[in-house]
C-alpha cells in the first residue's frame, strides 16, 4: 500500500497564491512520476502537471507559466507552486505517484491521493 497525505488546499481571491504538497510512503517503493491531477465542477478529471524522478516537467496549456511543481526526492514529496490563480482553477486537486515496488519482479503501482479543495473567489 502507498498511502498519500495531500496538504495546501483552500480559499483564496483571484490573483492569489496557494502551494498545494503531497507526500507519499510505502514499503519498498521507488517513485517514477509525481503530479496533480485536477477536476473542476461538474466536468471531468484534467491533468495538471507531472514530474519525472529526472525532473522533467510537463504543464496543460492553462496553467503554463502560472503554476511550478517541484519534487524533494529525499522525503518522497511533490509540490505545485499555484500563483495568479484564476475563478476557473477552482477544483479539487488530486495527487498521484507512480512507480514501482522493490521486489523481483518490480511490480508497477498508480497511487491517488483523496483529493484537496482549491476555490479561487473573483
Amino acid at each position: 500500500q502507498v498511502r498519500l497525505v495531500e496538504s495546501g488546499g483552500g480559499v483564496v481571491q483571484a490573483g492569489g497564491s496557494l502551494r498545494l504538497a503531497c507526500a507519499a510512503s510505502g514499503d519498498n517503493i521507488n517513485i517514477e512520476a509525481m503530479g496533480w491531477d485536477r477536476q473542476p465542477p461538474g466536468r471531468q478529471r484534467e491533468l495538471v502537471a507531472f514530474i519525472t524522478d529526472g525532473g522533467t516537467t510537463n504543464y496543460a496549456g492553462s496553467v503554463k507559466g502560472r503554476f511550478t511543481i517541484t519534487r524533494d526526492n529525499a522525503e518522497n514529496t511533490v509540490y505545485l507552486q499555484m500563483n495568479s490563480l484564476k475563478p476557473e482553477d477552482t477544483a479539487v486537486y488530486f495527487c498521484n505517484v507512480n512507480g514501482w515496488r522493490v521486489e523481483l519482479s518490480r511490480p508497477r503501482f498508480s497511487s491517488w491521493g483523496q483529493g484537496t479543495q482549491v476555490t479561487v473567489s473573483s
